[in-house]
C-alpha cells in the first residue's frame, strides 16, 4: 500500500538520515487512521483466499477450550485464585474458603466490557485481609486504573485511582503505595511518560487527598518504587535510571522514623551498576538477591544494626531467579540450564531439600507471607498446562492443588533441548518440541522463536496454540539467546547495547543448525518474535533474507533512532542504547530494523501490531510495513495486520487471541506449504 512521503531528514551527529514516512508517528491523523483501515482490509483479502483457515480457527478454539487455573492467594480465611472455563475472555477470579468451602465468583471482569477488553492485572490483599485491591487494564493499554472491595463483604468501595502505570500496589498500614504520572493532554499512547510519583491511598478516599511520599524533579526519566517489609519494620525505596540496567535501594527504619515520605533514608548502594532485590526482613536482617561480584546472582544479608553484608548462598553454575521466606525458611527458585529448579534452606544458607518437581519446567511463585507453613506455585511445561502445586515446608510433601485439562494425546509431543554453536564459538541452548516418531529429513516445517533481551529467559511453558502446528507436522524450535537471563548478567549483558549483534548471530546460528541436522530447510523456516523478539526478526530478515521462508515479527521495535521518544520508549536505554549517544547511534543503525531494509526478496512476512499499544507504539510496524512493502522484490508477500481495541499483549480477550494466531497460522500453513490434518 503507498503512504505519503516526506523529504524529511534528521541530523545524528553531522549524519543526514531519512525519515519519510515521519507522518505515521501521528498515530490518530486520519491519514494514518486511512492506511490502518486499507491495510487490514489487504490483509484480509489475502488470509480470506485460505480454504482451510476456517479450519484453523475451530482447531484453535478446541484447544483453547480448556479449563484453567490460575495464581492463589492466601488471605487469612480465604483463598483467592483466578479461573477461565475455556472460551471466557478474561479470567474470573473466585474465594473459597480456606476449609474448602464452595468456591464463589468474587471479581468478573467479564461484565465490565461486553468485547472482554477489560482485564485484571494486579490483585493485592492489605495486611489485615480486609481489603482487596485490583488494578484494571483496558483495551490492553499499560494504563492501569486501581479499585477497592471488601474481602469479607464483597463490597466495592467508591476509590478510583488513574494515571497508574507500571506500578505495584504496596500495601502499608493503612493504606497502599502506588505510582502515577500526570494525567496526559494529547495523544496517550505516544506522549513520552515522564515524572512519575509515588503516592500513599487510604482505602475510602479520594485519589486528590493522596499523600505525595517521592518525586525526583532532577531527573524525570528516573523509575521507583516503594514497598514495606511483611512486618512493617521497614521502607523501601528502590530507583532505576535509563542508562543502566542495575538499581539502588535506601531504607528506613521504621522503629527509628515513622515518616514515611521522610527524603533522608539510608542508602544500602551507592550506584546503579547492581541488581538489588529485597526478599523479606527477619529481624534485623534484610535479605536480599543481587549481581554484585556475582553474575549468576547471590543471596546476602545486611546487618541494620551493624550495617554491614553477609553471604548467605554464595553464586553457584545454576542462576538465582528468585526467592521467598516462609516457616523460618529460604527457598529459592533457580535457573538451570533455561529450567527451574527449587532448593530449600535454613535462614543461614544451610541446604536442606530440593523440591521435587514435576519435570523439566517453568515454576512461578504463588503470593507467600513468611508466617505461612505451606507456598504455592504455578509449574508448566511444553506439554503440560500450568498446574497449581502445594508445597508444605515442615512436611517437605509437594501435592496438587488445582490442575487444568486440555483434551489433546499429551503422549504425541516431545520436547528436548539441545546445545549448538553461535558465530563465535558460544554454545546456546535451545528446546524443541515435535511430534513422536518425527523423521530428520529436511523436509519438516519449523517455527523459530527468539526474543534475546532485558534479562528476561525463555523457559518450558505451555502454549494450545503450538499444538496445531506440532500436530499437523511442525516442529517448534525456542533459541535462548544472549541478551536473556538463562546464564545470568553476563549473558544479559553478552546480548545488549554494544553487543546486539550477538543475539542476531545467535538466532542465525539457531536457524543453521536446525537447516544443517535435517530438522528442516529454508524453504519451510517460518521465524516468530514479539516485541523485542520482533526487533529480532525485523533485523534478521534484513542479514540473512535466504534464509527463511516466513517472517512474524510482532509488536516490534523497528526504529532503533528513535524509540525513545515514545511514551515509556526511554526506559529501554539501559539495554539499547540511544541515538543521542554518537557511539551507540553508529551502532544501532548498523541493524535497526527500519533503516537496513534493500531491495531483495524477503520472506513472506506478515507484521502483526495493534492499535492500543502503549508500550511498543504501532507506529514502530506503520513504518516499517510501509518501507518493506516499497523496497522488496519478489512475489513474497508483506501484509500488515493491525489488531483494534488491544495493545501489547497483555489482558488480550481469548476470542480476540484466537482471531490473531488464526490468522498468523494461517498464514504460516499457507506460505510453507502444510496441509491441515482432520
Amino acid at each position: 500500500m503507498n503512504f505519503r512521503k516526506t523529504g524529511h531528514k534528521d541530523i545524528y551527529h553531522g549524519k543526514e538520515i531519512s525519515d519519510p514516512y515521519v507522518c505515521m508517528e501521528d498515530m490518530l491523523s486520519d491519514e494514518v487512521k486511512d492506511f490502518i483501515k486499507k491495510e487490514n482490509a489487504n490483509t484480509e483479502k489475502y488470509l480470506s483466499r485460505i480454504t482451510f483457515r476456517d479450519k484453523i480457527r475451530s482447531r484453535l478454539t478446541e484447544l483453547a477450550n480448556y479449563t484453567r487455573y490460575s495464581s492463589v492467594i492466601k488471605a487469612g480465611e480465604y483463598i483467592f485464585y483466578f479461573k477461565n472455563d475455556g472460551l471466557q475472555n478474561q479470567d474470573i477470579l473466585y474465594r473459597q474458603k480456606v476449609t474448602e468451602g464452595e468456591s464463589v465468583v468474587f471479581l468478573d471482569p467479564n461484565e465490565l466490557s461486553s468485547e472482554g477488553t477489560i482485564a485484571i492485572i494486579e490483585v493485592s490483599v492489605s495486611p489485615d485481609n480486609k481489603y482487596l485491591a485490583y488494578a484494571i487494564s483496558k483495551d490492553g493499554s499499560d494504563w492501569e486504573e486501581i479499585f477497592i472491595m471488601e474481602i469479607a463483604s464483597g463490597k466495592k468501595l467508591d476509590d478510583c485511582i488513574k494515571w497508574v502505570r507500571y506500578s505495584s500496589i504496596s500495601w502499608y498500614n493503612n493504606g497502599f503505595f502506588y505510582n502515577r504520572y500526570e494525567e496526559v493532554k494529547g495523544d496517550k499512547f505516544k506522549e513520552k511518560n515522564k515524572s512519575p510519583k509515588t503516592y500513599f491511598h487510604i482505602p475510602g478516599n479520594l485519589q486528590s487527598d493522596d499523600k505525595l511520599i517521592y518525586e525526583d524533579k532532577e531527573n524525570d526519566e528516573k523509575s521507583f518504587a516503594v514497598f514495606s517489609d511483611q512486618e512493617e519494620n521497614f521502607l523501601f525505596r528502590t530507583e532505576y535510571i535509563k542508562s543502566n540496567d542495575g538499581n539502588r535501594i535506601f531504607y528506613l527504619d521504621l522503629n527509628l522514623n515513622q515518616n514515611e515520605n521522610d527524603r533522608d533514608y539510608l542508602s544500602l548502594t551507592e550506584d546503579y551498576e547492581n541488581e538489588w532485590n529485597p526478599i523479606e526482613t527477619e529481624g534485623k536482617f534484610i535479605y536480599f538477591i543481587t549481581n554484585k561480584g556475582a553474575s549468576r546472582y547471590k543471596i546476602v544479608k545486611f546487618n541494620t544494626t551493624e550495617k554491614s553484608f553477609a553471604d548467605i548462598i554464595p553464586e553457584s553454575e545454576r542462576v538465582i531467579e528468585n526467592a521467598v521466606i516462609a516457616d523460618r525458611k529460604l527457598i529459592v527458585k533457580y535457573l538451570k540450564d533455561a529450567h527451574n529448579v527449587i532448593t530449600v534452606y535454613d535462614l543461614e544458607g544451610k541446604f536442606e531439600n530440593e523440591i521435587d518437581l514435576p519435570g523439566i519446567g517453568t515454576a512461578i511463585f504463588n503470593y507467600t507471607k513468611k508466617s505461612f507453613t505451606e507456598i504455592f506455585f504455578t509449574y508448566s511445561s511444553f506439554n503440560r498446562p500450568d498446574v497449581i502445586l502445594k508445597y508444605n515446608i515442615s512436611e517437605k510433601i509437594i501435592s496438587v492443588y488445582k490442575e487444568n485439562e486440555i483434551h489433546y494425546d499429551a503422549d504425541l509431543i516431545e520436547s528436548k533441548q539441545i546445545f549448538y554453536e553461535s558465530k563465535d564459538g558460544t554454545k546456546i541452548p535451545m528446546f524443541l518440541i515435535y511430534r513422536k516418531g518425527v523423521e530428520l529429513n529436511g523436509k519438516n516445517p519449523a517455527m523459530l522463536y527468539g526474543y534475546g533481551g532485558f534479562n528476561i529467559s525463555m523457559t518450558p511453558d505451555f502454549k494450545s496454540q503450538r499444538i496445531l502446528f506440532i500436530e499437523n507436522g511442525g516442529i517448534f524450535a525456542i533459541a535462548c539467546l544472549r541478551g536473556g537471563g538463562e546464564y545470568g548478567e553476563d549473558w544479559h549483558k553478552a546480548g545488549m547495547k554494544l553487543n546486539k549483534q550477538n543475539v542476531f548471530d545467535d538466532f542465525i546460528s539457531a536457524a543453521e543448525y536446525l537447516i544443517e541436522n535435517k530438522y528442516t530447510s529454508p524453504e519451510k523456516l517460518a521465524v516468530q518474535g514479539r516485541s523485542n523478539g520482533g526487533l529480532l526478526i525485523g533485523a534478521v530478515i534484513n542479514q540473512r533474507p535466504d534464509l527463511f521462508k516466513v517472517a512474524l515479527p510482532s509488536v516490534g521495535v523497528m526504529d532503533m533512532l528513535r524509540f525513545h521518544k515514545f511514551t515509556i520508549g526511554w526506559n529501554w536505554i539501559s539495554d539499547y542504547g540511544s541515538s543521542e549517544d554518537p557511539e551507540q547511534f553508529r551502532y544501532l543503525l548498523k541493524y535497526s530494523p527500519l533503516h537496513n531494509i534493500k531491495p531483495v526478496n524477503y520472506p513472506a512476512t506478515l507484521i502483526t501490531t495493534s492499535d492500543h499499544d502503549d508500550r511498543v507504539v504501532p507506529l514502530h510496524s506503520y513504518k516499517y510495513a510501509a518501507t518493506l512493502q516499497e523496497l522488496k522484490t519478489g512475489d513474497n508477500p508483506v501484509l500488515l495486520r493491525v489488531g483494534t481495541n488491544s495493545g501489547h499483549g497483555m489482558g488480550i480477550p481469548v476470542s480476540k487471541a484466537i482471531s490473531e494466531t488464526t490468522d498468523i497460522w494461517s498464514f504460516v500453513f499457507y506460505n510453507l506449504g502444510m496441509e491441515l490434518k482432520g
